[in-house]
């Protein structure tokens, strides 16, 4: 709105001038304006371009979902995008139904289309309910689809041809910004119409006392035209638009960078927020482990031994044949990952790292995987979910007869059980001694950080029918595994860098406490003081024993989800805490949804899961996590220097001016040179302090306070420090400049404002630099590594050199001597050591 009045102004100015002093000499002013603006709107347009595609690279980034494809007969991961009508895609719950197709086979599928629909009541899929549709999403089960239509053409595509997709609302700083920046405007629009009228009267005084009030003349109006010029360009430096500019160039320069550091940020409002954290409640598989997991141990007939490249050949000789293909059969049937040929004709095991390591197991053994699934029907399975914490499947045996298989966690799949098989091969009844033998077992490789997954099998009646559930107890334990998943590199060091932050680093799992406890300690996580849980018990306690005991947990194992939302909710609500969430199933969606800021992982991540993130973590390690705290730290911590620097130059650019044409009618910085500084400090200024890259120091001081004050006592310190040693001296100079120039002659006034106006302009370069650490005196530090900063620095100064020497006649300057040059230059130094001096105050 602001430039829009400055282009009405310029266009009079051209009119008034070209009529009083003709082409070129009459235009110069105007066309000098107009210059400005457009410069300004270049600079602003070019910088709001590079925005838009940093923000389309990211939300391309966004649909990158890769699927299992089976095509010309063999399987791949492909993306989604690359899909074609007669492909088989082979979907598990959670996933979302990329393309329109038929239900091929499968087990218990429940379609959630109510993102389609919006109806919420999921849709049973099968022989006689064979359709599904792109964007609706896997609740329940597993399957195989036929695609038979992609892209545009297909439910969805239609649907989105009709919605163009809105932009991010505004994050909570903006909102804040947005705030300080109209109370700024109003201060400036005041002092604009109060400097207007000033200036004004002093023409009108002047044209009563020599009587002429009744004629005008063209240098009159243009003197107008000066004034009103004069006051729109203070209105336009003192609204500061620089500064939801700022955070969203700093926000789109962190998402970028974040992108480099294998976090991708959903939610722009996630960059800054997590800034804020106190609390991390991180899953551990895959997040603090590897997720690249081997059997190392087995119990099986009662006997535990080490599993190794080794030792393969004796293993299987220790145990009765019988059980080995028993235990082949539940390893390869009871399965949801899948042993295929790649394009290469190369053996490839396709499943989450906890099948892909026990079908190793299998193959290890001398199974074959393909002969197992032939050998036998499948007739009912019921995938793996958190809230079960066990899958199973329903055979029909060649020699006929039904037997169902399953596997979970150790000590529920056990308390089903009823028999067991011992050394000699023998299906026992399981005693007590043998039940503290195993439940011994469990324990002792749990200790040992294994994870413990038991496998079991019952026969059934023939009566049994698929529309049955698959039965929880009467089983006959096979054995109990212990697979190995190694802590993740740097995992330790990254909860250290946690701690020393101010952030609570917490383990919530779904594995076996003393696993959990094993890992905990091996990570940092569990303390001597620090207490680990299990779910069932976590979910017992009362209201008043949670206050007591929610900020000692470390550690809660075979947790459900609700577990984890019930954590988090209270985390937020009672303790009033920032809380991020990492999650990787389905199951996990309300919890990433209750936290302040939702981390999916993005390989273990279904689709539901990284749906309802803010973050999507691509490389699921915990130590992108304590990255993005920082970003989020470096993005409030940058955007707080913007404001310290841009308050500085506007209590300065509006004191000085109103000031001056309070006292001496005129004033010192003309629309084209305010112009100038606006840019400097609005578009370059955040684009140098906006994009400043985190150092390891912002991870020793707390989290950002959530309901802090933006502006700080800090700040504040250094912006009325800074202001005040600046308007002394341009207030010295419009005083006593003259004087200490010798300065006199028709020209005086003019190399007297030009003088000002070098001198304040390098004040403004030296603040940038002062800027960059608002408590530490080093500003110096890492400069070089920010070549945006040095750029932004260079750029400045080369076109302040330009503007004084080369285009007087547009900015209203003339060139300077070396003395005068070098003074503007010592005045702009000096600002430096004072803000040096001004860090030394305690606030």
């Amino acid at each position: 709105m602001t430039l829009m009045i400055l282009g009405v102004c310029a266009f009079m100015s051209l009119i008034v001038g070209i009529a009083m002093e003709g082409w070129p000499a009459g235009a110069h002013d105007g066309l000098g304006i107009v210059a400005s603006i457009l410069l300004v709107v270049f600079v602003t347009a070019t910088s709001d371009y590079r925005q838009s595609l940093q923000f389309k690279d990211l939300d391309k980034e966004k649909k990158k979902i890769t699927i299992q494809v089976t095509r010309n007969a063999c399987r791949q991961k492909m993306s989604i995008y690359d899909l074609l009508p007669g492909d088989i895609v082979h979907l598990n719950i959670g996933d979302q139904v990329p393309a329109d197709g038929l239900f091929v086979s499968g087990f218990s599928v429940l379609i959630d289309e109510s993102s389609l629909t919006g109806e919420s009541e999921p849709v049973v899929v099968n022989a006689e309910n064979p359709f599904m549709l792109s964007g609706t999403k896997l609740q329940d089960g597993s399957c195989k689809m036929l695609i038979t239509t992609v892209g545009m053409r297909t439910q969805w595509g239609k649907l989105m041809a009709t919605l163009s997709e809105g932009g991010d609302d505004e994050t909570p700083l903006q909102v804040k910004l947005n705030g300080v920046a109209t109370i700024i405007g109003k201060v400036g629009l005041f002092f604009a119409v109060v400097t207007f009228a000033v200036l004004m009267q002093g023409l009108l005084m002047s044209k009563l006392r020599e009587g002429t009030i009744s004629s005008w003349s063209g240098d009159e109006a243009l003197q107008m035209l000066e004034f009103f010029a004069v006051a729109v360009t203070i209105v336009v430096v003192a609204v500061p638009e620089g500064l939801p500019l700022a955070v969203t160039l700093s926000l789109a320069f962190a998402m970028k960078k974040m992108m480099n550091d294998k976090a991708l940020v959903r939610h722009l409002a996630a960059c800054e927020t997590m800034g804020s954290v106190t609390s991390i409640c991180s899953d551990k598989t895959g997040t603090l482990t590897t997720n690249h997991m081997t059997v190392v141990k087995s119990c099986i007939c009662l006997g535990v031994k080490e599993v190794s490249n080794d030792n393969k050949a004796s293993f299987c000789s220790d145990i009765p044949q019988s059980v080995v293909k028993l235990l082949l059969q539940s390893i390869f049937t009871n399965t949801g990952g899948e042993i295929v040929s790649n394009k290469d004709a190369k053996r490839e095991i396709l499943g989450t790292p906890t099948e892909t390591a026990l079908l190793e197991f299998g193959l290890s053994l001398g199974g074959d995987f393909q002969a197992e699934r032939q050998a036998v029907k499948l007739v009912q399975v019921e995938p793996f979910n958190s809230t079960k914490k066990r899958m199973g499947v329903v055979l029909q045996l060649p020699e006929g007869g039904l037997r169902a298989h399953t596997k979970g966690a150790s000590e529920i799949v056990l308390a089903g059980c009823d028999k067991v098989i011992n050394s000699k091969g023998e299906v026992v009844p399981l005693t007590e001694e043998s039940i503290n033998q195993l439940n011994a077992t469990i324990n002792q490789l749990a200790n040992e950080a294994l994870r413990t997954l038991c496998l079991a099998y019952i026969e059934l009646e023939n009566g049994f029918s698929p529309d049955n559930a698959i039965p929880v107890s009467g089983y006959t334990c096979i054995g109990i595994v212990g697979i190995k998943d190694p802590v993740r590199p740097g995992v330790k060091e990254s909860v250290a860098i946690c701690r020393s932050a101010g952030i609570t680093v917490r383990m919530v799992t779904g594995d076996n406490i003393n696993t959990a406890k094993a890992i905990a300690r091996e990570c940092g996580i569990l303390t001597d003081d620090g207490i680990a849980i299990e779910g069932p018990d976590f979910r017992e306690k009362s209201q008043e024993e949670m206050l007591t005991l929610i900020p000692k947990i470390q550690v809660m194992a075979r947790s459900s989800p609700m577990d984890k939302h019930t954590l988090v909710k209270q985390l937020r609500t009672t303790f009033d805490e920032v809380v991020a969430v990492t999650g990787d199933g389905t199951n996990d969606a309300p919890a990433l949804h209750e936290a302040d800021i939702g981390l999916a992982m993005g390989i273990a991540g279904t689709e539901v899961a990284k749906e309802s993130a803010d973050v999507i973590i691509l490389d699921d390690n915990f130590s992108t996590i304590v990255t993005v705290a920082k970003w989020g730290r470096s993005v409030y911590i940058n955007i707080q220097k913007f404001v310290q620097f841009q308050l500085t130059v506007n209590i300065v650019a509006l004191i000085v001016n109103f000031s001056s044409a309070c006292l001496t009618g005129s004033a010192p910085l003309t629309a084209v040179q305010l112009l100038w500084v606006n840019m400097i400090m609005d578009t370059l200024g955040a684009l140098a302090l906006a994009t400043e890259p985190p150092t390891d120091a912002l991870m020793k001081r707390s989290p950002v306070a959530k309901k802090g004050n933006f502006i700080s006592n800090v700040m504040w310190r250094n912006i009325l420090g800074q202001s005040f040693y600046q308007f002394m001296v341009i207030w010295y100079l419009q005083a006593k400049g003259k004087e200490m120039f010798n300065l006199d002659g028709p020209d005086s006034d003019l190399i007297l404002n030009t003088l000002i106006f070098n001198s304040f302009v390098f004040c403004q370069v030296f603040n940038e630099i002062s800027s960059r650490n608002m408590e530490e005196i080093n500003v110096f530090k890492g400069i070089l590594n920010n070549y945006v900063f040095v750029t932004v620095l260079g750029c400045t100064a080369v076109f302040q050199v330009i503007i004084i020497e080369f285009l007087g006649t547009f900015a209203s300057t003339t060139p300077l001597t070396s003395s005068q040059w070098y003074l503007s230059v010592f005045i702009g130094f000096l600002g430096m050591p004072i803000a040096a001096i001004l860090k030394m105050i305690p606030v």
